[in-house]
């Protein structure tokens, strides 16, 4: 008789909801193996015996063969004396100290969605059909382990058919948290706005599968209605992206006049119908995220151009659930699909917020009776080709959103850290919290500048920490005094007496390029945004920094010019590029965008000029693009973040013409934290822009256009980026650069800087797992938060 040898093995990662101990099951019967895989809240534990062969090739195929959707991190494998065990099983999960990784919600598998349109299918067109490899799992989880009590599906009892998927270890569905099926799951229901309360939050009476519900959904939506439709993580509204009339309504309703609006097609074949798709993009498209992906957006598409004026993108999604898929191919054309909120508020979440909040938006509720336990927004990304410094260029995709498919898996970080809650900023919020090598980043949270997004803030918190079984030794936060995220970090602090830690935006901007590409080593930093907290007191935008993440050197930025009335300045881009011109000229030439004011407006913001009556001085990029763009002809006013550079940038065509002139005065560095692993800097410098607006007032006086004009700008902000670094690289030996903030989601900025950054030698890093924009700073703040605590830096 062979001998038999025991081992246990210890498996730590996304290894629960993904069918992996049907499959531990599976691979250990298969090789005849004995013992049991049992679920605990610190991982997956297995013990088998058998033959030392198979024993060693189970451990092999463990990794090597696990379920697509599974994300093995750990493998402790280690020697126990043989139990005897009879056979081998699937233990009850237990509790225990640890935590465990979860599954993001997943798009649609093939096999379900066969299933889903197959007539003689027990789940023929069921909405939420789902097995191990997808479905919902982070909306509707509220603790671990991952069992159905814990969840949101524990209001459905199953009916004997989904009992018997559900126990079957060789069957697909075996222990999927959300089976069900039209007998014994969730159900879906149509109510108009007009309806009553209690009409239209109680599930009818009938058929349980609700048949023909989707199609006369379907059936409004090509009549020119807007819906409200529940889906995984909160509300979308939709209408006919084809109808300019419906997108017009929603826009008014919604209070988004021009911000672009998402859309969802059935396949890709409709969106190769509308959009050019590269390879890459394909596969972003057609993952388990399932994301929104900007593409190319092809002049004969039926789509209107009041989705997304004056862009040559269209943010494109295809159906990641159940009901979408089946809407969309009831629809028979693309839907627009947008978050369901007014314009700066949370997503809806559940049938009665949707009905309070909604109902003056919407002509209709597509509803369902499963619970959402977490509000989960659209993920967003592009890819950007970037030369690769060898005479050709490469892909990187980079999110702009990150959410729903990838939170709650953490980013991994280059070191062991302390528990650190980072609270994140003002726009774009996420907060982050690590432990050990992971960086636990929230799905997106959204501008922190309302009582209900603040809820929201604290709520998911709140998940997270208990699902990870997180308490923060500290907590990190921007310097920024009036920030909502940073006034909870020093209440919280407070109450909990806990050490804080004040980071500088931009600093964290760095940080989190170099946790995202698992860098510890000293960088040359380039952080362009609109804002930022400055130690000096001023606005920063317009950054670049030597730094690790355990402190900076101030090295360079853009020269200081007066910001008229803060926020209200920044949504009348006129008003700074008047002000720009009269600090730096005095007199301002006359050029076009002056019609946009009337008199007294121009008054007003001279004043504040000359008296620095509320009035910032700011270094922002962002700024910097907004003024060049008025000036240029383009917008005056603003709807949304970054409208006007948005329109230059998709106005522009490449190369324009040599760059505008600028120079560099000689000014004192800045420094924060601990400097000591960093190179010192002799001096630092100032880009003195009075010689790029004066190109520009030239250019606009001879009558060059808006994308003339943003040609060369973009040119002119690449080689100066480019200018710098080297400068700053000859100075200390460094020859990495990191490129963050939002004014890098521009792709010909991002094209044209990495080009000339490594055509002249330097290694470039960009965002790929969290966003270039203010929805990765959390990631930053964490990172440095841990190494100031671990100094005894933190006060």
């Amino acid at each position: 008789m062979a001998s038999v040898v025991a081992n246990r093995f210890k498996v730590t990662g996304v290894v629960q909801g993904v069918g992996f101990r049907p499959f531990v099951y599976g691979l250990a019967v298969g090789l005849g193996l004995r013992g049991w895989v049992i679920n605990t809240s610190s991982g997956v534990v297995i013990e088998v015996e058998g033959p030392p062969d198979a024993l060693d090739a189970f451990a092999r195929d463990l990794v090597a063969k696990a379920p697509p959707v599974a994300r093995i991190e750990t493998v402790q494998r280690e020697e126990i004396p043989p139990n005897g065990w009879e056979r081998f099983e699937i233990r009850e999960s237990r509790a225990e100290a640890g935590y465990v990784l979860i599954s993001p919600d997943i798009a649609t598998c093939p096999e379900c969605l066969r299933e889903l349109f197959d007539p003689n299918d027990r789940r023929y067109r069921y909405p939420f059909i789902n097995c191990t490899n997808c479905g919902p799992r982070f909306t509707i989880i509220a603790d671990v382990p991952y069992d159905r009590p814990l969840t949101t599906m524990a209001a459905f009892q199953m009916c004997p058919e989904c009992q018997a998927e559900y126990d079957d270890p060789l069957n697909r569905r075996f222990h999927a948290q959300p089976n069900a099926c039209p007998v014994c799951g969730p159900r879906v229901w149509l109510v108009p706005a007009s309806a009553q309360d209690a009409e239209a939050l109680t599930p009818p009476a009938g058929d349980p599968a609700n048949a023909e519900v989707l199609a006369e959904a379907a059936r409004l939506l090509r009549g020119g209605a807007i819906l409200a439709i529940k889906g995984l993580g909160g509300f979308h509204l939709a209408c006919d992206a084809t109808n300019p009339d419906a997108v017009r309504t929603l826009r008014e309703r919604k209070r988004r006049p021009a911000k672009p609006l998402a859309v969802m097609m059935a396949s890709l074949d409709e969106v190769r119908q509308h959009c050019e798709i590269t390879p890459d993009e394909e596969a972003l498209l057609t993952s388990r995220q399932c994301p929104i992906v900007l593409l190319e957006w092809k002049r004969d598409s039926t789509v209107v151009e009041e989705v997304a004026p004056n862009n040559r993108y269209l943010g494109v999604m295809l159906p990641y659930t159940p009901l979408h898929h089946i809407l969309l191919r009831d629809a028979g054309r693309p839907l627009v699909m947008t978050s369901g909120n007014l314009s700066e508020e949370p997503i809806a979440q559940d049938n009665e917020e949707a009905w309070r909040r909604l109902r003056g938006l919407a002509d209709w509720f597509l509803l369902h009776n499963r619970a959402i336990y977490a509000r989960y927004d659209d993920s967003v990304w592009f890819v950007p080709r970037v030369p690769d410094g060898k005479a050709g260029a490469e892909s990187v995709p980079q999110p702009l959103r990150r959410s729903r498919g990838y939170a709650p898996y953490p980013v991994r970080l280059p070191f062991r850290a302390r528990t650190v809650l980072a609270t994140g900023p003002e726009l774009k919020n996420t907060f982050c919290i690590t432990r050990d090598e992971h960086a636990f980043v929230s799905p997106h949270i959204g501008d922190m500048e309302n009582l209900e997004t603040l809820e929201h803030y604290e709520t998911a918190m709140g998940l997270y920490e208990r699902l990870f079984r997180l308490r923060p030794d500290a907590i990190a936060c921007d310097l920024h005094p009036d920030y909502l995220a940073t006034r909870y970090a020093h209440e919280r602090a407070e109450r909990e007496r806990l050490p804080l830690i004040g980071v500088q935006h931009h600093h964290a901007h760095i940080a989190a390029c170099m946790v995202d590409n698992g860098i510890t080593e000293p960088v040359i930093g380039v952080a362009l945004d609109g804002t930022g907290y400055g130690l000096d007191g001023r606005i920063w935008g317009g950054e670049w920094l030597v730094a690790d993440l355990r402190g900076f050197r101030r090295a360079a930025w853009l020269e200081p010019l007066p910001l008229p009335g803060g926020d209200a300045g920044i949504r009348n881009p006129c008003r700074i590029a008047y002000a720009y011109l009269h600090a730096l000229f005095g007199e301002v030439p006359a050029l076009p965008f002056l019609a946009q004011m009337d008199e007294a407006e121009i008054a007003a913001v001279q004043r504040q000029v000359e008296r620095g009556l509320n009035t910032v001085l700011t270094t922002s990029c962002g700024r910097l693009f907004d003024a060049v763009a008025a000036m240029a002809g383009g917008r005056g006013r603003v709807t949304y973040e970054a409208q006007a550079a948005i329109e230059m940038e998709m106005a522009s065509e490449g190369d324009e013409g040599d760059p505008y002139g600028y120079f560099f005065r000689w000014a004192e560095p800045l420094a924060w934290g601990n400097t000591d692993a960093l190179p010192p800097l002799a001096c630092a410098f100032e880009v003195a822009l009075k010689p790029l607006l004066a190109g520009v007032v030239r250019d606009v006086q001879a009558g060059r256009m808006l994308g003339e004009v943003g040609g060369r700008f973009h040119r002119t902000l690449a080689n100066m980026i480019a200018d710098l670094c080297c400068m700053i690289a000859q100075g200390t030996g460094l020859a990495t650069v990191a490129l963050s903030g939002g004014c890098f989601q521009n792709r010909l900025l991002l094209e044209q800087s990495v080009g000339e950054l490594r055509r002249r030698g330097l290694r470039v890093l960009l965002h790929r797992q969290v966003p270039a924009n203010d929805g990765g700073v959390s990631l930053g703040q964490a990172a440095i938060g841990h190494f100031a605590l671990e100094e005894g830096r933190a006060r």
